[in-house]
């Protein structure tokens, strides 16, 4: 796939190992995910680089994500379930994370790129997916240099997912 998939397109129902907070791995298919409640799935590059864990600690901090029951947010990068373990400890995230090594649920949005032409990875990017494996909103970076440097702005994203999911009286936390 030459562009990330769009909004209003459908997902193929491809499975990954996720880690969960508690520790545990799983393999789970994003049809599994998505019946539970819709699934805000956030690419990123790697566990612990500077811009990830701001990434990661916007999303935490901003607690309608962390505590509400409307969107599941859901990461996904090229790190190992090791990685992936310690970096959530270290964090004390809430989500949990896709160990995708070999890039296939990046393949699958679209967002698979050489990093300056050379390392492959996914774009930093987000996707609401809906029980139907559907877009229904997308951000996806792009920097002039390296795609993996923007980090998605926490508040347009809320605001999109709310928006999108006619979520009435949304808290917002002092937001």
């Amino acid at each position: 796939m030459d562009e990330p998939i769009a909004v209003g397109e459908t997902v193929a129902d491809v499975s990954g190992t996720l880690v969960r907070p508690d520790g545990t791995v799983d393999e789970v298919a994003l049809d599994d995910l998505v019946s539970d409640r819709p699934v805000l799935l956030s690419f990123y590059t790697m566990d612990f680089s500077p811009d990830c864990i701001e990434e990661w600690c916007s999303f935490r901090d901003f607690d309608w994500f962390s505590s509400g029951d409307h969107v599941q947010v859901v990461g996904c990068s090229k790190s190992s379930v090791g990685l992936h373990r310690r970096f959530i400890d270290y964090l004390d995230l809430n989500f949990p994370l896709f160990a995708d090594t070999g890039l296939e649920l990046s393949d699958a949005f679209g967002v698979t790129y050489r990093t300056l032409g050379v390392t492959r990875r996914a774009r930093r990017s987000c996707f609401l997916l809906d029980s139907e494996l559907t877009v229904r909103y997308r951000w996806v970076g792009d920097h002039w240099l390296d795609a993996t440097r923007d980090t998605p702005p926490v508040h347009e994203v809320h605001e999109a997912i709310v928006d999108e999911l006619d979520v009435s009286d949304p808290e917002t936390f002092g937001f």
